[in-house]
C-alpha cells in the first residue's frame, strides 16, 4: 500500500536527500542513473524521496530538463521482484488503465524509470463528511474498474484460490490475535475461527473470476497532473450519474484518476476489488453512500456481462444477493489485512499501520453482526477485544 506524495526538490548539487544503508547498491543506483541522466535529460541533483512502501519498495522522484518530473522505483531484487509489476502495468496499459509508463528497467538490480502520473492521491481530496464531494471520484474509479474487469483472460494472473485465500485469511491468528493481542486460542475458539473461515472462502470462491487489483482504493489511485487521452470506452468520458463534485460543474472532477500499486494483481472473485474500495483501509464512508456506489458498479458490470451471460440471472438478477457476497469479501479483507498490519508493526517496524486497526475491528463487527452464521466469529472477536456484543442485525440482513 503506497501513495507517492510531494517533496520540494532538492537544491542544486545536493544528493543528500535520499538516503542509502547499502553503498554498494547507492553504487549500482548512480551507475545506471548516470546514462539515463545524459539521454533522458534527468537533473541528479533535483532527486528526492517520493514514497514509502508497505513493503520493500521506495519510491524517488526526478525532474528534466523540461520540467517534467518522473518516478524512480527502488526495489532490492532480493526482497521485491519487479517482473509482476511489469507485466500486470502491461495488462493495464493494454486494457486502456491511465497507469504509469515504464522508461527504463535495470532488472538485475531492481531500479525503474517511470512516468509520473501526479504528486496528490485521489484520498486527499476526500472528506468523509462530505459524501456528495467524493461522489463523481468514486464513480470514476468505478470506470477504471470495469474497464479492467473486462479485459480478463484466465491463465493470465496467478489465481486467487482457496490456497491462497486461506493463506491470507491465516493472518489473523497468527500475527494479529496471536502477536499482537497476545492470546492464545481454546479449542473451541479455534473450531469456531475454522468454521468462519471455511464459509467465508465458500462464498468468495462462488462469484465470478476477473483480475483482481488487489489493492484498488482511494489511496492508489493518483489525481494525475495532466491526464492522458484515453480510447474511447476506457474512462475518457465523464462518469455517468456523477454528482457536482468540487465545485465542478456537470458531475465533474477537476482531475483524471491513474493507478498505482497493481503488481499483487491476480485472477479471482470480482468482489474484491470493489469491496476494497468501498471498505477501505483507510477512509471510511457511512452504509448508503456505499449502497449507492457498490450498486452503480453493479449495474455496469451486468452491462458489460462480467456477472454472468444473462442479467436476468445469477448474480446479475438480486443485487441483495451480490451485496451480501461483497459483505463477505470485505470481510476477508479487513481479517487479512488486520493481520498484515500487525506484521507491518511487530516484524517490519511501520507502526503507523496498525493505527488504522479500529477501522478493521470495526468493518468485522458491523459485516458478523449483520449474517446469523457469523454470530459466533462476532462473539470470538468481541472477547479478543473486550467488547460488548452488538444487539440485532443492521438492515435486517440475516
Amino acid at each position: 500500500m503506497s501513495h507517492p506524495s510531494p517533496h520540494a526538490p532538492a537544491a542544486a548539487g545536493n544528493t543528500s536527500a535520499v538516503h542509502w544503508t547499502d553503498p554498494a547498491r547507492q553504487s549500482a543506483f548512480e551507475a545506471w542513473l548516470a546514462p539515463l541522466a545524459a539521454t533522458q535529460g534527468l537533473l541528479p541533483a533535483s532527486l528526492r524521496p517520493a514514497s514509502a512502501d508497505a513493503s520493500f519498495r521506495r519510491y524517488l522522484r526526478i525532474d528534466d530538463a523540461q520540467g517534467s518530473s518522473h518516478v524512480i522505483m527502488d526495489a532490492p531484487p532480493d526482497k521485491e521482484d519487479c517482473r509482476p509489476f511489469a507485466h500486470v502495468q502491461g495488462l493495464m496499459q493494454a486494457a486502456g488503465l491511465p497507469v504509469p509508463q515504464i522508461r527504463a528497467w535495470d532488472e538485475t538490480h531492481g531500479f525503474m524509470l517511470l512516468s509520473d502520473l501526479g504528486r496528490q492521491t485521489a484520498i486527499d481530496r476526500l472528506d468523509p463528511a462530505r459524501p456528495q464531494d467524493a461522489h463523481a471520484w468514486y464513480l470514476q474509479a468505478v470506470d477504471l474498474l470495469i474497464d479492467w474487469q473486462r479485459a480478463s483472460r484466465p491463465g493470465v494472473l496467478p489465481a486467487y484460490d482457496d490456497a491462497l485465500l486461506r493463506r491470507e485469511l491465516q493472518l489473523f491468528p497468527d500475527w494479529y490475535i496471536a502477536r499482537h493481542r497476545q492470546a492464545t486460542l481454546s479449542d473451541t475458539q479455534q473450531a469456531v475461527l475454522a468454521k468462519a473461515f471455511d464459509a467465508i472462502v465458500a462464498q468468495n470462491l462462488s462469484v465470478p473470476s476477473v483480475y483482481v487489483h488487489r489493492d484498488f482504493m482511494m489511496r492508489n489511485l493518483m489525481v494525475m497532473d495532466a491526464a492522458p487521452k484515453l480510447p474511447a470506452g476506457h474512462g475518457s468520458q465523464p462518469p455517468e450519474g456523477a454528482h457536482s463534485a468540487l465545485g465542478r460543474p456537470g458531475g465533474e472532477t477537476d482531475g483524471r484518476l491513474g493507478v498505482l500499486d497493481f503488481q499483487d494483481a491476480v485472477y479471482g472473485p470480482i468482489t474484491y476489488d470493489i469491496a476494497s474500495l468501498m471498505r477501505d483501509a483507510f477512509i471510511s464512508w457511512e452504509e448508503d453512500f456505499v449502497i449507492d456506489i457498490t450498486v452503480r458498479y453493479w449495474e455496469k458490470a451486468r452491462k458489460a456481462g462480467l456477472l454472468g451471460a444473462a442479467s436476468e440471472s445469477g448474480w446479475g438478477a438480486d443485487f441483495g444477493e451480490f451485496y451480501r457476497a461483497v459483505d463477505w469479501m470485505a470481510l476477508q479483507r479487513h481479517l487479512k489485512v488486520a493481520g498484515i498490519f500487525a506484521r507491518l508493526t511487530l516484524r517490519d517496524g511501520k507502526p503507523k499501520y496498525l493505527a488504522d486497526a479500529p477501522r478493521f475491528i470495526a468493518y468485522i463487527r458491523a459485516t458478523c453482526a449483520r449474517y446469523r452464521e457469523l454470530t459466533p466469529l462476532l462473539r470470538l472477536v468481541d472477547e479478543l477485544e473486550g467488547m460488548q456484543a452488538a444487539m440485532g442485525y443492521a438492515f435486517g440482513r440475516m
